[in-house]
């Protein structure tokens, strides 16, 4: 189920966090209190011929999430960018899957505060790492929203 915001989002247990990839998915998840969230390595995309959304909803089961956070690219001034319709359909299949409650999140600048966290590494340790380091600042971040909506 598709949630407008995250007022419904539910409060507690562990939750998952995507960026979305045309060739490589970054994927997080948090513990249950939310205090920490861990990378997962990246669904790769046309694996088995199995689709993303698919790999995303058998994740979300073995890690026994309560709701899963997408970041949503968009534009600077908030308008929809190249992507953001592929995103959209893959959280739409994604949703024949699970009943999980799935937010949106504008992942604006994630990829970029990412690098910066990694520091100074190769650019083969980018390539594996960096769509798991977005989907963790987009779960962190998610994570904040959600405990300021529970003060």
């Amino acid at each position: 189920m598709i949630l407008p915001n995250f007022n419904d989002f539910p409060r507690s247990g562990r939750i998952m966090g995507i960026d979305w990839g045309a060739r490589r998915t970054g994927v997080s998840v948090s513990d249950a209190t939310r205090d920490f969230v861990f990378t997962r390595p990246p669904i790769l995309s046309g694996r088995g011929g199995v689709s993303v959304a698919r790999q995303v909803a058998d994740l979300a089961h073995d890690e026994c999430v309560v709701g899963i956070v997408f970041g949503l690219p968009v534009h600077a001034d908030g308008t929809p960018s190249d992507t953001t319709d592929a995103v959209r359909a893959c959280v739409a299949e994604l949703c024949t899957y699970t009943d999980l409650p799935v937010a949106f999140i504008d992942e604006t600048l994630t990829s970029r505060a990412a690098q910066d966290d990694m520091g100074r590494v190769r650019v083969s340790d980018i390539k594996r790492d960096l769509d798991s380091q977005s989907a963790r600042i987009i779960l962190e971040n998610a994570i904040a929203i959600i405990r300021r909506l529970k003060s």
